[in-house]
């Protein structure tokens, strides 16, 4: 298979996010798609896999042009991709949601399907087992299953948007070593839409490079990481330093005692921590090992079972998220879609519900406001547009723009989730102005060098253990990823600082 993208437009307003794309893709080849947010990456590759019509422009298949609309049709064409969040179904099982789509008749041959996935699953060496529930799947494993069934379906080009974001490095290998295969022995087209450029140079045969909706490079492999950043954003980015912090004298602004929470199928027990104003507390695991149970608990979002949590003086003893939010801490959830902001609103109508409104709101107010935000917080939109029209990255920034200026303490689940590495960078240059101020933040990520990189003291969640890394300041993201992975030694689970 081969594909080429002819003369590509699409316009939301006045964003012209794809602006005369001409790209090719030959067969055997893994390209990865690079460029900052709103660059126009996830949009080509929406057009792409049939999930939104091109305004101008067509796509072409061995030499001939095609008109799909909608993804089953990209499909049946030959192309399939694999979202950041799987499209799969909760309530279905493994098999169930291999099952799912296939072209099989009103009632689909179930052993079949079955020796299929086994098939599939033998020949990657990936663990699923047909009849357990989506919901007890990793993010890993929820990838895995919709690799094969793309490949039941006969794709011959995978998108993949992110998809090492919150995996372990043996399941990045495993998905690495597939992916090659599938390229190398099958002709497969993998497109590897990703920030994390070590995957990028680890991975692909060549880049294609985007800024602001156009399409700027595309050179072969290998490449540095600082030629890849050049190419995105015109110039070198220096390497980020840590910055040492004096926290000896600095009053506790949230503390946690002997905590155990649950969720029925995971148990974090008898965890203590204490959080100094000022200071950064990171939190590694990989996804379900606990963290963001913990995260939740210190937001009022998650009931825990026994223990005590403080805010400053004020005991929140199965005190709700009102209750938190009133003793000033602010927490934003890793889904920025599903809880953070709300679709159908406006940037305008955000900013009026986070604002302190009597009975009637002032819109001009949180008009005025909105506009000052906006500029100060660089958002590639306009305060009466809705917030699914922005790009992952600017949603990104307008949660920012409504963070209270000087919370007690702020919970932030993966706070730069796909973001490239300058808006990266650039949310936390916001972050440690509030630390600078005496705010305590506690953040996960699945990005070891964004925890290493910034964090005062690290505690590592493994199936519900937690064990603090003993010295941040000598650890490294191997080291790191070592005990992500479960391999580290009997540690305290926490040691207040010096």
């Amino acid at each position: 298979m081969n594909i080429e993208l002819k003369g590509i437009h699409k316009r939301f307003g006045p964003v012209h996010a794809n602006n005369d794309i001409n790209l090719k893709f030959g067969e055997g080849r893994i390209v990865g798609i690079l460029g900052e947010n709103g660059a126009g990456k996830s949009t080509l590759m929406k057009i792409l896999s049939g999930f939104q019509p091109a305004d101008e422009g067509e796509i072409w298949i061995d030499g001939q042009p095609v008109n799909y609309h909608g993804p089953q049709a990209a499909i049946a064409h030959g192309i399939g991709m694999l979202q950041q969040d799987p499209l799969d179904v909760g309530a279905f099982t493994v098999l169930e949601n291999f099952m799912y789509g296939s072209n099989d008749g009103f009632i689909p041959n179930r052993n079949q399907a079955r020796k299929t996935l086994q098939q599939y699953t033998r020949r990657f060496g990936f663990e699923l087992n047909p009849s357990t529930p989506i919901n007890e799947l990793s993010i890993a494993q929820r990838q895995q299953l919709e690799i094969v069934r793309l490949l039941a379906l006969g794709v011959k080009a995978m998108i993949l948007d992110e998809p090492t974001t919150g995996i372990s490095a043996e399941q990045k290998t495993m998905l690495f070593d597939a992916l090659r295969e599938l390229a190398t022995n099958d002709g497969m087209i993998v497109l590897l839409v990703s920030h994390k450029l070590e995957d990028v140079i680890a991975l692909c045969n060549e880049v294609a490079v985007l800024r602001g909706g156009r399409i700027v490079g595309e050179r072969q492999m290998p490449a540095t990481a600082q030629e890849l950043v050049t190419m995105m954003f015109g110039e070198a980015i220096k390497p980020q330093t840590r910055a040492v912090v004096d926290l000896r004298k600095a009053k506790p602004v949230l503390s946690l005692q002997n905590v155990s929470i649950s969720d029925g199928r995971l148990h974090v027990d008898d965890f203590s921590l204490t959080l100094r104003a000022g200071e950064v507390i990171g939190f590694a695991g990989l996804d379900g090992s606990g963290q963001e149970m913990m995260m939740r608990t210190m937001a009022g979002l998650h009931v825990l079972d026994s223990g005590q949590i403080r805010v400053h003086d004020r005991g929140l003893l199965r005190a709700g998220y009102r209750e938190f939010a009133e003793a000033g801490v602010t927490y934003c959830a890793a889904g920025r879609t599903e809880e953070g902001l709300i679709a159908g609103l406006t940037l305008t109508e955000h900013m009026a519900l986070v604002q302190d409104n009597n009975v009637r709101i002032d819109w001009g107010k949180a008009r005025a406001t909105m506009d000052k935000q906006i500029q100060r917080y660089d958002v590639r939109g306009r305060a009466t547009d809705p917030i699914e029209a922005l790009s992952g990255g600017n949603q990104q920034r307008v949660l920012m723009a409504l963070i209270p200026e000087k919370p007690i303490v702020m919970v932030l689940d993966n706070p730069t989730r796909g973001l490239d590495v300058d808006s990266a960078r650039w949310i936390w240059q916001q972050l440690l102005e509030r630390r600078n101020v005496g705010t305590g933040i506690v953040f996960g990520s699945p990005d070891l060098d964004e925890l290493v990189a910034y964090s005062d003291r690290i505690f590592v969640f493994y199936a519900g253990r937690v064990t603090e890394v003993p010295d941040v300041r000598q650890t490294n993201v191997d080291e790191l990823g070592h005990m992500i992975g479960g391999h580290f030694e009997e540690a305290t689970h926490a040691v207040q600082p010096a």
